[in-house]
């Protein structure tokens, strides 16, 4: 073969041009075995709808949710509603659909400044707003999509948001542009939570959100993205849509649309806004979501040359319901129900009826049931698909068919015998046929451009085996705000309903982001969790109730004390119901075993024959054996230490934590030095006074006897070693003074000269260890230092027992170098006050944290120090411990945003004066003092320069 280099590169290109089309080959024929589908879905509607599921219950009642001009927008309806079609300049409509408090937005939780929430578009604030809500039906995290390939496709019908105000705030002129345009709405999604994939946002009119969907699984499949969010939203900010299309007479007077009605008088403008979850089907098994409906199939076209601009084509209809199915690989009879454009116009309805006879209706035994979100919801523009879409979606989960609203009698204008569609004006079953069902959606845009879209039920969710609960089930709350937690917690509380408490929690725990304000209702059964939800919720205490604000990458150290966190039947419920922690105490024991003539097992259980924990060479390994499995434990759980850290003989549980030394050195150092401090007992103990070190060396330089400083512990936790004769004067003088002091249970001085008799035993009986680097930073009690390259060897240990322990500089080292969560892994926190201590004095915010309690030893007080880690930002594996309980995923309440008004207050007259609306407002001075026919004159002149300002006309073009 050639060496030429030309050559050679030349065939590098073309492999990898075959390897990338191959690649496109294997993509279009695994379409078919790996489709689209819907994993999540949220949305925003009027009449207060915050969820699908609230959707759901406005369709299937058949309930609509127009509602008057809203009071909040600056509308001034006496000087737009005038309800003689023929009034110029004027609205012969005063109703429509209206998001309930369109003008406020949670910006601090999006990170948005107050300036840039004023000035942005409303309808991008939605779709931020409903993209997370589909993210939290998904059950995903939308911090752990940062970075990913996730696209954001998103229908917008241009916005007139700003252009209401003709002269905007100086300090925010130049953000105007930037903050409306229709491009950055997409962008913003994606740069907000992080996204890398495809952001588009499309414009073609009613049809915006059905296209955003066609074009979302086209990159799907191309391989664009792995993830996508697919939608539209409409907000309707100034009554000029009103105005315009009632001088078009294409507005229902009522402010009601009825589709296909006999009744039908023209279309109702809402507002609304949807957002789907798309990914491939073999991603959404991978990833454990849930998969709500299939996308079969779509197609997009255009009407072309037809009979008008913005007039329907049926034929263009008819042709794109065929290629959708083509797409599908499906016929018409293999669908059950269509959810149709159905504006309610006499003009509109007929054409796109005859098109579904002409498709649909050919040859059916039993007709397709044809049905149109409009009725219920009015027509809300770029979100008029995904409604119909929500519709679909939560029809074929639940196996109905809702009514048609509005409908008194069929529209005479189509031929309804033997067309093969039919209407429904009620509820009607939609029975399982032996096959998915399937459903098929319309969208046709005002331009021409007309989308359909195939949906098929989901795939019902794997079964999930039978198991135990755990005996104390968490319910974890969180908000972006502390109030936010009491709203989150009410909301839930409102909406529980008879969910199964195991799988709320489950849901809860494992399924939903976990934010910065943080509380777990912790409970034994459904009364004492909502018990604890209640206290939440209106701000009363609770013992079931754990909060805290988490401290963002808080670096959570794993620090283990010295003797005394010691009690008697300390983890045996832990031995009993952990299978992790009870391995790990075999493996210390088999470790042991060589050091001692005795079972860690039995000793923990008190059997009959086992030695005490008051001897030292007995409780010193029982506690390492012990920390070391509690640590396993929390690991277990997904706790991770960033670091460690130890006080006197918990450097040694400390060290193996670390990866300083293995589980037989560290059980060899834990029995064999403590067995050589035998020969000190009965010589000395140790009292600890509560009192400064510098203080307390003064306090015992007048104290006659042999005393030490042994420990410093924090800013008035010291600890003396020294002869009982001594240490009794020691307890008499700070009585004297007022002082508190107490005596350890020990009698033997360690951290003392004492400890020199004992030297050659300790090294000689530690000379085989071989220690090695740890793996994670590793501060000495000794020196309150990080461990820097001195070995964890036999002189190591002995200089442990013999110098002073100066634990409160350990604390000031952690603290300084930004560890914010000390957690104290341990039967019994001892060192939590000694930390605090020096945490108080350093004017840092962080967390102080222990595992078991002196008589707390079981499951639920883990459980319980596994919520007031969570609480404190530490990242808990909570899927653990629900592992073999039987709890499976459920639907939540999505997040509860905590809003405040942002929205630009137009200076425009018919609109106006951004105070309220109707009769409160007051009285424009300068409009009454007009003729009739001059203040008509001065509203045509103001209407023509606002629609001019939305058109972007230059000044004078009026």
């Amino acid at each position: 073969m050639s060496d030429d280099p030309k050559l050679v590169e030349y065939f590098k290109r073309v492999t990898a041009e075959l390897y990338e089309t191959k690649k496109r080959l294997n993509r279009l024929e695994n379409a078919d075995a790996d489709p689209v589908v819907i994993v999540g879905a949220g949305c925003r509607f009027p009449g207060g709808v915050e969820s699908v599921d609230q959707l759901w219950e406005v369709f299937v009642e058949g309930r609509d949710l127009i509602s008057e001009f809203p009071g909040d927008r600056g509308w001034n309806l006496a000087e737009i509603y005038d309800p003689d079609p023929e009034a110029p300049g004027k609205s012969y409509v005063r109703h429509g659909g209206f998001i309930e408090s369109a003008t406020e937005f949670d910006a601090g939780f999006f990170g948005v400044s107050p300036r840039e929430a004023l000035v942005m578009d409303p309808q991008h604030r939605l779709l931020l707003e409903v993209s997370w809500h589909a993210l939290e039906s998904a059950g995903v995290d939308p911090a752990r999509l940062r970075g990913s390939r996730t696209g954001v496709f998103t229908g917008l019908v241009g916005g007139d948001y700003a252009s209401r105000v003709e002269e905007v705030p100086v300090d925010l002129v130049g953000q105007v542009s930037i903050a409306n345009a229709a491009s950055v709405a997409s962008g913003r999604v994606s740069y907000l939570f992080g996204f890398e994939g495809p952001a588009i946002t499309l414009d073609t009119a009613c049809s915006s959100s059905l296209v955003a969907m066609h074009l979302a699984a086209r990159s799907l499949r191309n391989g664009e993205c792995d993830l996508a969010l697919a939608g539209g939203a409409t907000l309707i900010p100034s009554p000029i849509r009103f105005i315009e299309f009632s001088q078009q007479r294409g507005l229902a007077p009522d402010g009601r649309c009825k589709p296909f009605a006999a009744a039908a008088d023209g279309t109702a403008w809402a507002e609304g806004a949807g957002i789907v979850v798309l990914e491939k089907l073999s991603d959404a098994r991978r990833n454990g979501h849930r998969v709500l409906a299939v996308l079969r199939g779509s197609a997009v076209n255009q009407d072309g040359a037809s009979n008008g601009l913005t007039a329907p084509s049926g034929r263009a209809q008819q042709r794109v319901i065929t290629d959708a199915l083509a797409d599908a690989k499906l016929s018409t009879q293999d669908i059950d129900v269509v959810e149709a454009h159905g504006t309610g116009t006499k003009l509109g309805d007929p054409i796109e009826a005859q098109a579904l006879q002409a498709t649909y209706g050919k040859g059916r035994a039993e007709p397709v049931l044809v049905g149109s979100a409009k009725a219920n919801v009015g027509h809300t523009q770029a979100a008029a698909g995904i409604a119909g879409v929500l519709k679909m979606l939560m029809a074929m989960r639940h196996g109905l068919v809702p009514p048609l609203p509005h409908l008194d009698r069929p529209t005479p204008h189509v031929d309804w015998d033997g067309g093969g569609i039919g209407l429904t004006t009620e509820t009607v079953p939609w029975p399982e046929t032996g096959r998915p069902r399937r459903a098929a959606v319309s969208s046709f845009g005002m331009s021409g451009t007309n989308a359909h879209l195939v949906l098929e039920q989901g795939e019902p969710p794997a079964e999930v085996e039978p198991g135990t609960p755990p005996p104390l089930l968490p319910w974890a709350v969180s908000a972006a705000t502390a109030a936010g937690v009491a709203a989150q917690a009410k909301k839930l509380l409102d909406e529980l309903g008879d969910a199964d408490p195991a799988d709320v929690a489950y849901s809860l725990a494992t399924t939903r982001t976990h934010h910065r304000h943080r509380a777990v209702v912790l409970g034994a059964d459904r009364e004492e969790l909502v018990s604890g939800l209640s206290a939440l919720a209106s701000g009363e205490p609770s013992p079931f109730v754990v909060e805290g604000t988490a401290i963002p990458d808080s670096g959570v150290v794993f620090v283990c004390p010295g003797q005394g966190a010691q009690w008697q039947g300390m983890a045996v419920d832990l031995l009993d119901t952990s299978p992790v922690f009870a391995e790990q105490i075999v493996e210390c024991e088999k470790a042991l075993t060589p050091f001692v003539d005795w079972s860690l097992a039995d000793v923990l259980r008190q059997a009959e024959g086992a030695p005490s924990l008051e001897r030292v060479d007995v409780v010193q390994p029982v506690l390492a054996a012990v920390m070391i499995s509690l640590a396993r434990l929390w690991r277990q759980h997904g706790v991770e230490p960033a670091a460690v850290a130890g006080h006197s003989q918990g450097e040694i549980p400390a060290a193996w934590i670390a990866g300083g030394l293995s589980l037989s050195a560290a059980m060899r150092v834990a029995a064999l030095r403590s067995r050589a401090l035998t020969a000190l007992s009965g010589t000395g103990g140790m009292v600890s006074v509560a009192f400064g070190a510098e203080a307390t060396a003064e306090l015992i330089d007048g104290v006659s006897g042999e005393l030490t400083v042994a420990a410093v512990n924090g800013a008035l936790s010291t600890v003396v070693s020294g002869t009982p004769d001594a240490l009794t004067e020691l307890l008499d003088e700070c009585g004297k003074r007022g002082l508190r002091a107490r005596r350890v249970p020990v009698d033997y001085a360690s951290h003392s000269a004492h400890v020199e008799r004992i030297r050659d035993t300790v090294l000689r009986e530690l000379a085989p260890l071989v220690p090695a680097d740890p793996v994670l930073p590793f501060v000495s009690g000794r020196t309150g230092r990080w461990l820097d390259g001195e070995p964890l060897d036999a002189g190591y240990w002995y200089r442990g027992l013999r110098e002073t322990v100066r634990f409160d500089e350990v604390t000031t080292t952690l603290l300084r170098d930004g560890h914010r969560v000390l957690l104290e892994v341990s039967p019994h926190p001892v060192l939590a006050g000694a930390m605090r201590e020096t945490l108080d004095a350093s004017g840092v915010t962080a967390s102080v944290l222990g595992t078991l309690h002196r008589g707390e030893g079981g499951p639920d007080r883990f459980l319980r120090a596994l919520a007031e880690a969570h609480v404190a930002g530490v990242e808990v594996d909570w899927r653990v411990v629900f592992e073999g309980s039987g709890a499976r995923r459920v639907d939540l309440p999505p997040y509860r945003f905590q809003r405040d008004r942002y929205w630009l207050e137009p200076i425009l007259p018919e609109f106006g004066d951004g105070g309220a609306a109707g009769e409160n407002a007051e009285p424009d001075t300068d409009l009454a003092a007009l003729s009739p026919g001059e203040r008509r004159d001065r509203l045509v002149r103001l209407v023509r320069g606002h629609v001019a300002a939305v058109l972007k006309y230059p000044r004078g073009r009026e």
